[in-house]
């Protein structure tokens, strides 16, 4: 199969393109650094522009991934713009392009975020969940036009999914790689009243759950790319304390975050409830439902990290 991902030396792009590279794909990463994309995505090309795919490889498969970086930096009026564009702007060219095809793909796997449905509290979640966040939510309203303009790459041909995708854990780089260090000081601790649902995937599920909407062609619609059971916030610190066999007791108030994250704060204090529900239905298994199993097989992982 011939497959085109955007974001495709992000993270899950990187673990995407291994795994396919390993199953004989032929894979097409459209990158602002295409001379850095086969060693970076498993010997991809890398193109700058969607124009030089010529007709031989037009793909049969398009994954969607591309995004600044939400949480690396508070949200400013210039971030909060590069975010929008990064995502989409991004997918609406995307989207054309694949309009203009003579053959467009059979379908396109696009990406979304937990934080479409804003903070939910403790309600349990799933995808027949039809509500965003509030209208001031920026990171609800961002996944929601986000999804909006995926969605017009739907036709008879062509069915889309949207990968409404929770934090992701892995041995190497993600959310992971920016608790380890604090909590191996013995510096972490619960989030303001650590009471706040935290959804998360184990990044083999997350690329595994991929894979699996990408090969059954009755799968199209919103799909949560999260474990079956979130966690709070709390009990995810105990848990990555534990496994680096850590103490965690040093709390961050809900005020200092908010004092030094602003608007962005609401990331990290706000939480959902999410269920897997229309995966489980579809049939996908999951490798690491359990959080304390996936944080035992990372921290094995990045103690012990493969040959280059």
């Amino acid at each position: 199969m011939k497959i085109l991902l955007t974001g495709g030396t992000g993270l899950i792009g990187r673990a995407l393109c291994r795994r396919w590279a390993g199953d004989g794909h032929h894979l097409i990463v459209w990158s602002r650094r295409p001379k850095e994309v086969p060693a970076l995505c498993s010997g991809a090309r890398g193109v700058a522009r969607l124009e030089e795919i010529d007709d031989v490889d037009t793909p049969d498969a398009v994954v969607n991934l591309a995004g600044a970086p939400i949480a690396d930096r508070p949200w400013s009026a210039a971030r909060k713009k590069l975010l929008w564009d990064s995502r989409v702007a991004l997918t609406r060219e995307l989207v054309q392009w694949l309009g203009c095809l003579p053959l467009p793909p059979r379908v396109l796997l696009s990406g979304s975020a937990a934080g479409w449905y804003g903070d939910r509290g403790e309600q349990s979640i799933d995808e027949t969940d039809t509500t965003g966040g509030s209208p001031g939510d920026f990171g609800s309203r961002l996944c929601a036009a986000w999804e909006d303009e995926a969605r017009r790459a739907q036709t008879a041909h062509t069915r889309v999914v949207l990968l409404r995708t929770a934090s992701v854990l892995a041995a190497q780089g993600g959310m992971l790689a920016r608790l380890r260090l604090p909590f191996r000081l013995g510096l972490g601790g619960r989030l303001g009243s650590g009471r706040q649902w935290l959804p998360w995937i184990h990044l083999d599920d997350a690329t595994g759950l991929i894979d699996f909407l990408l090969e059954h062609e009755d799968c199209r619609g919103p799909y949560n790319i999260c474990a079956p059971r979130s966690v709070r916030n709390a009990d995810f610190t105990r848990a990555l304390a534990a496994s680096l066999r850590r103490p965690a007791c040093l709390p961050v108030p809900a005020w200092a975050l908010r004092l030094g994250l602003g608007e962005m704060s609401g990331l990290l204090l706000g939480g959902q409830r999410l269920l897997a529900r229309r995966a489980d239905e579809a049939g996908y298994r999951f490798q690491f439902p359990d959080l304390d199993a996936a944080l035992r097989d990372l921290a094995g992982r990045s103690l012990h990290p493969p040959c280059a």
